[in-house]
């Protein structure tokens, strides 16, 4: 028996921290729904579900070709976005607004929380008995989202985070002292990784690098600093924002109260945790140039150094999403998995809502260097192709001049 095809509106949403590559997705959903009969009006929901729930919509199928690619290539969340878990009473609510609108596709772009969100609404619409297709399309700076090699706004972020410490690195080259900064990435550990890749010459930083996915010791961290200082005559230093103590509790957790609707503490927000690791390699070391900064969000939606790659696989999962939903699948997240082989290739899948909500992956093992203070060749080799190309740095060749007597 051949497959209902179900006629209706479509409805799309951004969710959580704006990236670099956001727009893409939502761009490729929209150009590939155009092309579907069964997809009669394309709507955008500003600022997610909060704006299903007031009903603020813009008609995203009369904008034209062109400034469909400009916000394409624009940085961060071109809808808004919002962040925000909902309750009973929400769903009840918004499928009320998916019904008054006749929406029968529904597309969430977002990371795990928004998944978690796609998941909950697309559990309801199962006990209402409502027929429409729902996707989450992926997106994270984080790197986190299971079921993925790695997920779109990744590669852009760490692309921003490699250059902006190849810049550091010269800078404190040129004044030397130790350099501290703070990278954002609650559990998982990936962007604050992609500062190696910052390293070009020997004895580049960052020369230090810690991760959410081991315990910190602030005795420890003030003796690899001094070491390190020894050594290179200066340090750089590249910590995570989740950074968390034996017990697990995040360091940053301990300057914040602020939580959002999915009960994640605020650790972005300030530049804490950076003053106070400074303050301990001052207590603790005769280091007397120290200095830390907190990239915060500049690393989520910088214009002008998008990944190549990023780019290009952001528009695909959220073109896919949509051909899925309108020709196989009614729910699902479309994952990035990568082929085997030295060649960068990837290739595209569906996997369960349930797989993607709300659980975080992590680095894996072999990403990390012993020590827990650095990473390995089999993270670079891992995130190099996803990041792309990087500027070139010189260096004079220092053939010393002999003093004239």
């Amino acid at each position: 028996m051949a497959k209902k095809t179900l006629v209706g509106n479509m409805l799309i949403a951004q969710s959580g921290g704006p990236t670099a590559v956001i727009n893409q997705s939502l761009v490729g959903a929209v150009i590939e729904a155009k092309k579907h009969k069964e997809i009669r009006n394309i709507y955008g929901s500003l600022h997610g579900i909060q704006g299903i729930l007031n009903e603020e919509f813009i008609n995203l199928g009369r904008e034209s070709k062109g400034t469909l690619e400009d916000v394409a290539n624009t940085p961060s969340s071109a809808l808004g976005s919002v962040r925000k878990k909902p309750t009973p009473e929400d769903c009840q609510a918004i499928f009320s607004v998916l019904q008054k609108y006749n929406v029968r596709y529904f597309f969430y772009i977002g990371g795990n929380d928004s998944a978690e969100t796609t998941h909950i609404i697309n559990e309801e619409a199962k006990k209402a008995n409502y027929d429409f297709r729902c996707f989450h399309i992926c997106k994270t700076v984080d790197n986190d989202l299971l079921e993925n090699d790695h997920t779109p706004g990744f590669g852009s972020a760490a692309k921003f985070v490699a250059m902006a410490f190849m810049g550091d690195n010269l800078d404190n080259r040129a004044l030397p002292g130790v350099k501290i900064n703070i990278i954002m990435g609650r559990h998982a550990g990936f962007l604050t990784a992609a500062s190696a890749l910052a390293r070009v010459h020997d004895g580049d930083g960052p020369h230090l690098i810690y991760l959410p996915e081991r315990p910190f010791d602030t005795d420890r961290f003030a003796k690899d600093v001094q070491k390190t200082y020894k050594k290179y005559g200066r340090c750089v230093v590249a910590v995570s924002e989740g950074i968390s103590d034996k017990d697990g509790t995040a360091i940053a957790a301990k300057f914040s109260k602020e939580v959002d609707s999915h009960g994640n503490v605020q650790l972005s927000g300030t530049g804490a945790l950076g003053d106070l690791l400074a303050s301990e390699i001052k207590a603790k070391t005769d280091i007397k140039r120290v200095r830390a900064d907190t990239f915060g969000y500049l690393q989520r939606s910088f214009p002008a150094i998008a990944s190549e790659n990023d780019a290009k696989e952001a528009r695909a999962v959220g073109t896919l999403a949509v051909r899925y939903s309108v020709k196989k699948h009614k729910s699902g997240s479309v994952a990035i998995r990568r082929k085997p082989g030295r060649k960068y290739q990837v290739f595209f899948k569906r996997v369960p809502l349930k797989n993607v909500a709300k659980e975080t992956r992590h680095m894996p093992k072999e990403y990390i260097n012993k020590a827990g203070n650095d990473v390995t060749k089999a993270f670079i080799d891992y995130a190099a192709p996803i990041v792309g190309k990087l500027p070139k740095i010189g260096r004079f060749k220092g053939r010393a001049v002999k003093k004239v007597k």
